[in-house]
């Protein structure tokens, strides 16, 4: 299995999140958000420009910005 960031996911692609490498308030908001270790996640679309992205979470969708997705990898 590949281990690549967030941020280079494709549209449709799923994964399983296996590091959150931030720490202060924006790796606890991300946390808080859900995005921990173990937990699968799917790129549902991206905005023209291709941020920010939007991620079907939990049965939920949220979106981030590149550069939080920056600190999320992945195993696809």
């Amino acid at each position: 299995m590949a281990r690549i960031n967030l941020r280079s996911m494709s549209i449709n692609q799923s994964g399983t999140i296996i590091a959150v490498k931030v720490g202060g308030e924006l790796g606890r908001r991300i946390r808080e958000m859900g995005l921990v270790p173990g937990t699968e996640i799917t790129i549902k679309q991206r905005a023209p420009l291709n941020d920010p992205v939007a991620l079907r979470v939990m049965g939920g969708t949220l979106t981030l910005r590149n550069n939080e997705a920056d600190f999320i990898e992945i195993e696809v």
